[in-house]
């Protein structure tokens, strides 16, 4: 009996002990999350300086950074966060993507997603989104960036635009889709 009471108060120490290791894990991750978002959106500021303006104006932001890998199938992942403006609250997310089609090659994409209202940076954050299914075009190399999605694209109550730093890539023609949704480990 006494070695069972001592088995149980050891376990219950090494479980407070490593609630408190995933906490400061936890800090840490969230940390790293904001410092690639910060990175990311001086790319962005960098590359269109009107963004900075348009991100202040606006409810809220969301910022990721995927990385992905495609031969015929293409698969990348990545995490970011939605900004809420009005809160200055942080909303972790995780995106992923896959494609299938004429492609080859490896990519690092960052994408910037501009709430319009309210009401859509809510529904992203509570429910996710899924969006794709289209066709695209694209090549690059030797760590520029390329892509359609530099200039942004306007869909109805967001507005979003992508930086892709292409390794080497050859995409002549895919169809995808990417899903977000809630990071369960960072919230």
């Amino acid at each position: 009996m006494k070695l069972i009471k001592t088995l149980g108060i050891g376990a219950l120490s090494l479980s407070l002990l490593a609630g408190g290791a995933f906490a400061q894990d936890k800090a840490a991750k969230q940390a790293e999350v904001r410092k690639v978002a910060a990175a990311t959106l001086d790319k962005f500021y960098a590359r269109k300086p009107e963004l900075k303006a348009a991100l202040v104006k606006a409810p809220g932001y969301a910022v990721f950074t995927t990385y992905g890998v495609s031969f015929i199938v293409g698969g990348s992942g990545g995490s970011g966060l939605v900004h809420d403006n009005k809160t200055k609250q942080d909303t972790f997310m995780k995106m992923g993507a896959g494609s299938v089609g004429f492609q080859i090659g490896a990519a690092e994409s960052d994408v910037l997603i501009i709430f319009n209202t309210e009401a859509r940076m809510k529904q992203f954050i509570d429910t996710g989104w899924t969006f794709g299914g289209g066709a695209e075009a694209g090549a690059g190399g030797g760590g520029k960036s390329v892509g359609a999605g530099s200039a942004g694209n306007v869909m109805g109550d967001v507005q979003a635009f992508t930086l892709t730093k292409a390794g080497l890539t050859g995409d002549l023609l895919s169809i995808g889709s990417a899903k977000v949704w809630k990071d369960a480990d960072l919230n």
